[in-house]
């Protein structure tokens, strides 16, 4: 038998959820522990006719200033801080009444819920506990002694262990409660301390709190050698954080990691507009289409890239329908994200037992404000979201020619594109679906000639006499430094262009696209995604 069991004889229940609470306790008091609690809590016990003593019974002092002050106060602290084993401690206890509380059980006032419903202000501050975070901390920190829960999927855990060593609590277990509880309330103040700032406007406080519940284990992280898990934080954006898996094995890292970048990319099309598939590979899209249904979406941005889009991941703006669902499962596909789907789909998917269907709910805001995080060594940084959209930019054409109106079309829908692909991008685009996309280089006029050479594969691919770049129009993430990589794209057969504009060479840009032929808009907003 372990020989740094710790004897539970007096336990503090405090507890906003209730799941779980009154079987917990019922199994406490069976084994002679005594019960303490506190408002709501108290009720719910004594309800469940259970013997249970209120902490004012502790303290000698009532709750007070609606309910703000009820366990701040020497006797539940000292009964949780004390050392048992230290004289003075001990002799401390005894001059002024102090009981030990050997076993706490805290979880706390609902604030990331209460900021996720979109409650006043008010309301926000009145849900930042106070005493929970206080007792915790305390009780974690005396864990040589007290046993914390601050989760009710710990409740079993210490039961188990009350059950089978007499009455008493592993350090092994104690250790491992407090290490959760600190984490817990970190978790706490980063939510608090980031809601705050949103309020107050400040996008760069002086501390950056970072907070998260883990959502599940992964078998490895990016690669095999590597451990990783996935945590959820309070922002509550719908994505692959909020949907529901209704079927597939379990979700790699890389899976979420690449579904998250299409759904993401998805948002960008309004589903009262058009139906919109985005095709992702490695982080990046490999398709991407508008249509007048998911089908001919799908269809139109399979033909950009057929063999990067095997074993890729499938988002959509729309419900999932059974055409739809039909057309995505004649190939090999990882993840199919919607907002929702109807029961004929998802019993078509069902014939792909491994292909994983997640259900989101809704469509993130591409306008929302949020924040990105990146670690680096020592660090990491932080930003608001780019939440820049073309259509609330003002285009300025800069060539003697004007796109044309299907030109227009098609250069924000590229553009929207550019936005999610990794940089340098260069998209090519005709008829609101991509026909080449260039991704990543380190030179801009390579992603041009990699994005031409894809809509001439493409073509290859469909049996088409001549590339699928010839009358597209192209979206380039940052300005063009040089003519070079619009020269590229005019000799692919593109004929208008989408850029921010900004650079010392404008000039000779705008002039080789005149000499080329080609219309040209600039933004004025740049889409660097690294």
């Amino acid at each position: 038998m372990p020989s740094d069991l710790k004897r539970v004889t007096r336990a503090l229940l405090s507890v906003s959820d209730k799941t779980g609470l009154v079987d917990f306790a019922r199994a406490l008091h069976e084994r002679g522990i005594e019960l303490v609690s506190t408002g709501g809590t108290h009720k719910s016990l004594s309800e469940a006719g259970l013997p249970v003593k209120d902490v004012s019974e502790l303290t000698g002092f009532p709750e007070m200033m609606d309910g703000r002050v009820k366990t701040l106060h020497p006797a539940v602290h000292g009964g949780l801080l004390a050392i048992r084993s230290n004289p003075e401690h001990q002799a401390a206890m005894l001059a002024h009444g102090i009981q030990a509380i050997d076993l706490l059980v805290v979880n706390l006032y609902p604030f990331e819920a209460t900021v996720a419903a979109g409650k006043p202000y008010d309301d926000c501050i009145e849900n930042i506990d106070i005493g929970g975070p206080a007792m915790i901390r305390a009780a974690a920190k005396n864990h040589g002694d007290v046993a914390v829960v601050v989760d009710g999927a710990d409740y079993a855990s210490v039961l188990d262990d009350i059950a089978q060593y007499d009455g008493s609590v592993t350090l092994t277990l104690r250790r491992r409660l407090a290490q959760k509880a600190y984490s817990r309330t970190a978790a706490y103040d980063a939510a608090i301390s980031n809601w705050f700032a949103n309020e107050l406007g400040e996008p760069t406080p002086p501390f950056r709190a970072l907070g998260g519940s883990i959502a599940e284990v992964m078998r490895y992280g990016e690669n095999p050698h590597q451990s990783a898990a996935f945590y959820r934080t309070p922002e509550n954006r719908p994505g692959v954080a909020t949907a529901r898996q209704v079927q597939g094995k379990q979700l790699s890292y890389n899976n979420i990691n690449d579904t998250d970048a299409a759904y993401e990319a998805v948002a960008e099309f309004s589903p009262e507009r058009s139906a919109a598939i985005v095709i992702v590979k490695h982080a990046n899209p490999c398709g991407v289409a508008e249509g007048a249904n998911l089908r001919d979406a799908y269809e139109k941005a399979l033909r950009c890239d057929p063999v990067s889009a095997f074993g890729g991941i499938v988002a959509m703006n729309r419900p999932l329908d059974a055409e739809a669902a039909r057309a995505i499962t004649e190939i090999f596909t990882e993840v199919i994200i919607a907002p929702d789907a109807s029961e004929e789909a998802i019993a078509i998917v069902a014939a792909k037992k491994n292909l994983r269907l997640l259900l989101a709910g809704s469509l993130p805001d591409p306008r929302a404000p949020g924040l990105t995080l990146r670690t680096v060594a020592g660090g990491f940084l932080a930003q608001n979201r780019d939440n820049a959209v073309v259509d609330a930019m003002d285009l300025k054409v800069v060539t003697k020619r004007a796109p044309t109106e299907q030109e227009l079309a098609d250069l924000r829908f590229a553009f929207r594109v550019a936005k999610h692909v990794k940089s340098n991008a260069i998209v090519y685009a005709k008829d609101l679906a991509t026909v080449g996309i260039g991704a990543g280089q380190m030179s801009r006029v390579d992603s041009s000639r990699i994005a031409a050479w894809k809509a001439a594969e493409a073509a290859k691919a469909a049996s088409l006499p001549e590339t699928l770049a010839r009358g597209s129009v192209v979206a380039s993430d940052a300005f063009f430094p040089f003519a070079d990589g619009l020269l590229a794209a005019a000799e692919a057969g593109a004929t208008a262009v989408i850029q921010p504009g900004g650079s010392m060479r404008d000039d000779e840009v705008i002039k080789a696209a005149d000499e080329a032929g080609l219309a040209m808009v600039f933004t004025g907003h740049r889409h660097f995604r690294h």
